[in-house]
């Protein structure tokens, strides 16, 4: 299997990711925005997005990324394995790569997602996002729009966007630095000890 960032070769899957992500919110009954051709191939052409297929070209999953407040977050959305290749750990795979693809683009950019998915929340968990309310995600009007072809934009709005069955998870570049000062702690305690 290859992962790669999305060009206009890869344009030929767009349908097919759009019928996955419209047949996984039908099965599962919550949670996953419809996206519109147009927006997939958008996504596809802009570079995006990341594509995952095999080595005889069938396709294997997707995800793509979007900017709001004007960089200051990205959003890490779309992830889509075909039916035929879930449980095989495909889709940390592609979640790592757009997540590299997000911090190559916008190193200070907060990386952001809202998922139901259990498998989801424990693939950001392992990669350092944090569990956070809602005010400390964009509030650029745009990004709720999108949710508005979720089945739970009801209970989004009447919570005032507080929040809703979609947990929050939020990556802040700071943790970068905070990892690093952790492991540099550690190991000046290993040397210290050790002499």
């Amino acid at each position: 299997m290859k992962i790669e960032v999305s060009s206009d070769k890869h344009l030929k899957y767009a349908e097919e990711i759009q019928h996955e992500i419209a047949d996984s919110a039908k099965k599962r009954g919550t949670g996953i925005s419809k996206r519109s051709l147009d927006y997939i191939s958008d996504k596809i052409l802009e570079g995006k997005a990341v594509v995952a297929s095999e080595d005889d070209g069938t396709w294997v999953g997707f995800c793509y990324i979007e900017t709001w407040s004007h960089g200051e977050f990205v959003a890490n959305s779309g992830l889509i394995v075909s039916s035929k290749f879930r449980n095989k750990g495909y889709a940390t795979l592609i979640k790592e790569r757009i997540f590299q693809l997000s911090r190559e683009r916008y190193p200070n950019a907060k990386i952001f997602g809202l998922t139901t998915g259990l498998a989801v929340m424990k693939i950001n968990a392992e990669m350092g996002y944090k569990p956070v309310i809602y005010s400390e995600l964009t509030q650029d009007e745009a990004f709720w729009n999108g949710c508005k072809t979720c089945v739970n934009y009801e209970i989004l709005m009447s919570k005032n966007r507080q929040n809703c069955l979609c947990t929050a998870m939020l990556y802040a570049p700071k943790n970068d630095k905070d990892q690093l000062t952790k492991e540099k702690q550690n190991d000046e305690e290993k040397c210290s000890t050790s002499i």
